[in-house]
């Protein structure tokens, strides 16, 4: 046998396992899922929840599965009278402290407490309450609210704090029945570091740390007949959707998607797919620029916004690096609410843009001071004042609100009809579709400025070495004379170890893609639940069927894009895309 791995036994079933593997890992290749409430596995083996309690013959205690390695010849019991009594012993004591207001909850029925009860057979809990004063709600964030009574100190959304990203906005304080989940100074998450990424919320068992949610805004908005609601809607949303609702997980949902989006009562229903073609084109323009010009390099990407508040608290002194070019989320609303009112001959003022996202930071974004520029566009046009001043998207949603929202008018989802995008803002090239996952963004950029740069066609239109699964990919791509040196990062603790590159003069790079979230948006903050490996996986597979089934699959190509610069933008980094489509960054005023 490979001295690397290890035989063992769990529940009398015979396996060879990797040396290192956590017992409740090596029960998972058994067949057998151990509850628990806290691991998260190459992230947190906290050990607090004391769920995953397994029987190993010759040792004195039962032993938390999450916090052991295997060894040689282990016989392991996962459900013994012994085990399934203290599982249930451990879950009565997180229940005590729990508000049991299950049905009120936004987690209800999705809620891996409620989940484990009903699996373990605990309707409620033998033990008295010992936390005697509810905590107030954190709501100085608008992306995420925090719920401290509903928190089971499990410690996931810490440690996917500091270790995945390495910002570090939230930690356990305090001992005994004071412990705690908190920021700095207890000052709540809008007044913290935090990046607004949402990984906490999308790992969070319970209803501890949640989007903000701005549904029933929206509602309110659909429902009043003097507004006009568009909506535009993020490449990743539509491999993600179908999971809440009776599809299987990584399915793609794009025509499904737009008919229940025109159920719920939308005006129009556009594509954030065409802005993403927009974004190419400005940002492979910026690069060229940049290198013809000896501009900074490397060039950075700026469309996830969890990494853009990122780098302005972190390295300031870097954000020359950062591509100008806005968001497609935020390139869509200057476009809706300056060149589809006038060609809609809509009064901008009435329209209300929605996005549905993936990210939860995209809240945050849509909210930024400088992200107004249609009302700049028509300030002096129709001598509007400061206190019209509206912005260029009004909400955000996640695709969990997404979902809920469909839920609520009681759509039959899988058996709706495959819709069509709107004109026009709603074409879109294979290109765009890559946005949804890591490695996305540089590869669609790559597509377009290599046919600029060598007036050639580009035969091969994947990258293979942008599609790795790894958190930081390189590659040296030849276009023409020039030889490009690029890199891809997602997570935050992955884009600190090229920040720090640049910091120091060590980087080779001409131009680095940075997703906030792991394997890019497909993993974002705001995606149905469970977001793991497996499942981000199969959705990426997805984005890659888009692009491939795509006709056209660059972004360049795109006619309804050239058709854009003759009537309305000219040309490329000209002034009018300046203005809209365009924007810079500063250390935030809350951390100077």
């Amino acid at each position: 046998m490979d001295e690397q791995l290890i035989r063992l036994s769990v529940d009398g079933t015979m396996v060879e396992v990797c040396k290192g593997t956590r017992i409740i890992d090596a029960c998972l290749q058994a067949g057998v899922k151990v509850p628990s409430l806290c691991y998260l596995k190459d992230i947190s083996d906290h050990g607090s929840c004391g769920i995953c309690m397994v029987e190993v013959e010759g040792a004195k205690r039962l032993i938390r599965s999450c916090q052991h390695v295997v060894l040689p010849n282990m016989v392991i019991h996962t459900h013994t009278q012994r085990v399934l009594q203290a599982r249930r012993l451990n879950l009565e004591l997180i229940l005590a402290n729990h508000p049991l207001t299950c049905t009120q909850c936004e987690r209800n029925l999705q809620c891996e407490l409620q989940s484990l009860s009903r699996q373990l057979g605990v309707a409620g809990s033998r033990f008295t309450r010992t936390k005697k004063h509810l905590l107030p709600l954190d709501e100085t964030s608008s992306a995420l609210v925090r719920d401290p009574n509903a928190c089971i100190l499990c410690n996931r959304c810490v440690q996917v704090c500091s270790a995945m990203q390495t910002v570090h906005a939230i930690s356990m304080v305090n001992r005994g029945l004071q412990t705690k989940v908190a920021t700095f100074f207890d000052e709540g998450l809008g007044n913290s570091v935090c990046t607004n990424c949402g990984q906490c919320s999308l790992v969070c068992p319970t209803a501890a740390i949640t989007e903000r949610d701005q549904a029933d805004e929206v509602f309110a908005a659909l429902s009043d007949p003097s507004l006009t609601v568009v909506v535009q809607t993020a490449p990743a949303i539509r491999v993600a959707l179908g999971e809440a609702l009776g599809l299987e997980q990584g399915s793609l949902v794009t025509g499904k998607m737009v008919s229940a989006l025109r159920a719920l009562g939308f005006d129009k229903v556009f594509d954030t797919q065409f802005t993403a073609d927009l974004t190419i084109i400005e940002e492979a323009n910026e690069l060229l620029q940049r290198m013809a010009t000896g501009r900074t390099l490397p060039m950075i990407t700026s469309c996830s916004p969890g990494w853009i508040k990122f780098i302005e608290t972190f390295y300031p002194d870097q954000l020359d690096h950062v591509s100008t070019c806005k968001s497609p989320q935020q390139m869509f609303g200057a476009l809706a609410k300056t060149f589809y009112a006038e060609k809609a001959a809509v009064d901008p003022r009435s329209i209300r843009v929605v996005s549905i996202m993936p990210c939860t930071a995209k809240k945050f974004e849509a909210g930024r001071s400088e992200m107004d520029s249609a009302f700049d566009y028509w300030r002096d046009r129709m001598g509007l004042s400061e206190e019209e001043r509206f912005a260029d998207v009004d909400w955000a949603l996640t695709t969990r609100e997404l979902a809920r929202m469909i839920g609520r008018i009681g759509l039959d989802f899988t058996r709706l009809p495959e819709g069509l995008f709107d004109d026009p803002l709603g074409e879109s090239t294979g290109s765009a579709a890559l946005f949804a996952s890591s490695g996305g963004v540089m590869e669609a950029a790559l597509r377009t400025a290599y046919e600029k740069v060598s007036g050639t066609l580009l035969e091969e239109v994947e990258f293979s070495a942008l599609r790795q699964a790894q958190g930081i990919r390189q590659a040296d791509i030849q276009i023409g004379e020039i030889k490009l040196k690029v890199a891809v990062a997602n997570t935050l603790a992955n884009a600190r170890i090229l920040l720090d590159q640049i910091r120091k003069g060590t980087s080779e790079y001409a131009f680095i893609e940075v997703m906030t979230c792991p394997d890019g948006c497909i993993g974002g903050g705001g995606q149905i639940r469970p977001t793991n490996q497996e499942v981000r996986e199969r959705r990426v597979q997805a984005v890659y069927t888009e692009d491939r089934g795509k006709p056209i699959r660059k972004s360049h190509e795109n006619p309804a894009i050239k058709s854009l610069y003759a009537s309305f933008l000219g040309e490329p980094l000209g002034p009018m895309s300046h203005h809209l489509l365009h924007t810079s960054y500063t250390l935030r005023d809350q951390y100077r």
